[in-house]
């Protein structure tokens, strides 16, 4: 069936839902869709509701809730990945194969060897997060991850997140694997918020290892194997380990 994100949706079974705007649009122009056709509507919370379309009315879209259920592709751990400022037209990928392998929020990070400098604008927030947008629908998520305003990484706050990794090339001892298969008795519990941290193309200064490590009551700088990795990937490749070996 096919999937919409209706913003603010409050419905459940039973409800009646009216849908106007681009969505219906979208519905009875491109799809052609009519009167008794099914769909699922998604309200941004982790919920899927089946829904049947009763009428169509002066462009809008009159539907009937018949059913509801948790959206089995939202994953348990709760993953943040905070990306420093690659150049440009790197964090529009990354932003959409990481809502693909399941994280949960991004928040885009300056730090020193940082060549794009930030934007005050909201543009490229708003653009950031219809990326995001379109990515969860693509890959039939129930919820679209929220890109926040870049933050330089000194105000960046990692205290309440169970376990921080920080993907960092000087780190010779600690691996990602290691890490992981200690926390997973902490993850066996139930749902975890994690933290990513990943440089820019010149990679961290040792300084702004040592803040994270002293802002997260669980961090870790950890090596990602023997190659270094392209900021745009260490991203797509910590999060789909994680993934991997906490939810199978």
């Amino acid at each position: 069936m096919r999937r919409f994100f209706i913003d603010n949706l409050q419905a459940s079974a039973g409800s009646s839902v009216t849908i106007g705007g681009d969505e219906s649009r979208h519905m009875l122009t491109v799809l052609r869709m009519g009167t008794g056709d099914r769909l699922i509507l998604i309200n941004g919370s982790g919920t899927e509701l089946t829904a049947e379309i009763t009428s169509v009315e002066d462009g809008e879209v009159k539907l009937t809730v018949i059913g509801e259920m948790p959206c089995a592709a939202e994953p348990i751990h709760k993953v943040t990945l905070f990306q420093c400022l690659p150049k440009a037209g790197k964090m529009e990928l990354i932003i959409q194969k990481c809502v693909e392998l399941g994280i949960h929020a991004i928040q885009p990070v300056y730090s020193k060897r940082c060549v794009v400098k930030p934007e005050r604008s909201d543009n490229k927030t708003v653009r950031y997060n219809r990326v995001s947008h379109e990515a969860a629908k693509q890959c039939g998520r129930a919820a679209a991850p929220e890109v926040f305003p870049v933050m330089t990484l000194s105000s960046c706050d990692f205290s309440a997140f169970d376990l921080v990794l920080v993907a960092y090339e000087g780190e010779e001892e600690l691996t990602l694997k290691t890490v992981l298969s200690e926390f997973k008795e902490i993850s066996a519990t139930g749902e975890t918020g994690i933290a990513i941290v990943i440089g820019p193309e010149g990679g961290f200064e040792q300084e702004e290892v040592d803040f994270v490590m002293r802002n997260g009551k669980n961090a870790h700088s950890v090596s990602l194997g023997k190659r270094i990795l392209r900021t745009e990937t260490a991203g797509m490749a910590m999060l789909a380990m994680l993934m991997y070996d906490l939810e199978g």
